[in-house]
């Protein structure tokens, strides 16, 4: 089989089709970015996902030491949590990768009012790794601590005290607070043509923190193209697969506009 890009740059290339048919035409990749659809929230053309077999595809193209973040969530039926995401965590980790963390990505919104439950705020971002991570660049942020005495308890149950040295910045938490909805996602109004897009500012961190510049980083369902605009603009390698071609379109013009933003010709 012989695949034709349906758009592509110096860097990278986007294919329209389906995932399962198109990755293994492709060579080995350091960083997957990916937010598949779950639990039939969202009807993407009547195309049905197959977890198990994108699952094991993926197992075959993801370098040793590459990453896999896994961006997901759960429905509620009848009263009851699917629990879909940890039964593909649990899948992801039979067939050989590591839970390398499990993240948790806060919206700032409230779209329903809930009836007998506290308001569904998060997704997880489950970090799968082939072996230990080639690559973690970890993020840090500002931190308050001053200097300042301390107590640790041992396993003995006996505690003592130690003075903390205190820092400007610590490593980032892994529950990412993101602000979201229209215009704050992305600032590409196109984008928001499609019905399930994730913020910019997200991708933009993990790329950040699971690659560095020329590694190769694929969407397998990559929608609205963001996870190609970003690595665009990260210098990354990318590769994108989408399997309906107006998203592809939507992707294009993305990517197209960061270019020439990006003054790339």
């Amino acid at each position: 089989m012989t695949i034709k890009p349906y758009y592509e740059t110096e860097l990278g290339k986007l294919y329209h089709g389906d995932c399962l048919q198109i990755m293994p035409e492709l060579e080995p990749v350091d960083l997957v970015v990916t937010s598949p659809p779950y639990d039939n929230l969202r009807d993407y053309g009547g195309c049905v996902f197959d977890f198990k077999k994108t699952a094991c595809c993926l197992r075959n193209i993801v370098k040793n030491g590459g990453v896999i973040v896994w961006i997901v969530g759960d429905a509620t039926y009848n009263g009851s949590e699917t629990g879909t995401s940890f039964r593909q965590a649990l899948y992801f980790k039979e067939i050989g990768f590591n839970i390398h963390d499990t993240m948790i990505y806060q919206k700032n919104c409230y779209p329903f009012p809930p009836k007998n439950r506290y308001y569904q705020q998060f997704e997880y971002m489950f970090i799968f790794s082939r072996d230990t991570p080639n690559t973690s660049n970890l993020l840090r942020c500002e931190s308050g601590n001053k200097k300042r005495k301390s107590t640790q308890r041992n396993k003995n149950g006996t505690t003592e005290k130690f003075i903390s040295e205190g820092h400007t910045d610590r490593i980032m938490d892994n529950v990412w607070h993101e602000d979201v909805g229209y215009m704050r996602t992305t600032k590409d109004k196109i984008a928001f043509q499609h019905p399930a897009i994730f913020p910019e500012s997200l991708c933009f961190k993990h790329i950040k923190t699971w690659s560095n510049e020329n590694d190769i980083v694929l969407d397998i369902m990559c929608g609205s193209g963001t996870t190609c605009k970003i690595s665009e603009k990260l210098n990354r390698k990318w590769i994108g697969i989408e399997i309906e071609e107006k998203y592809c379109e939507i992707a294009a013009k993305r990517i197209e506009q960061e270019r020439k933003q990006l003054k790339l010709f």
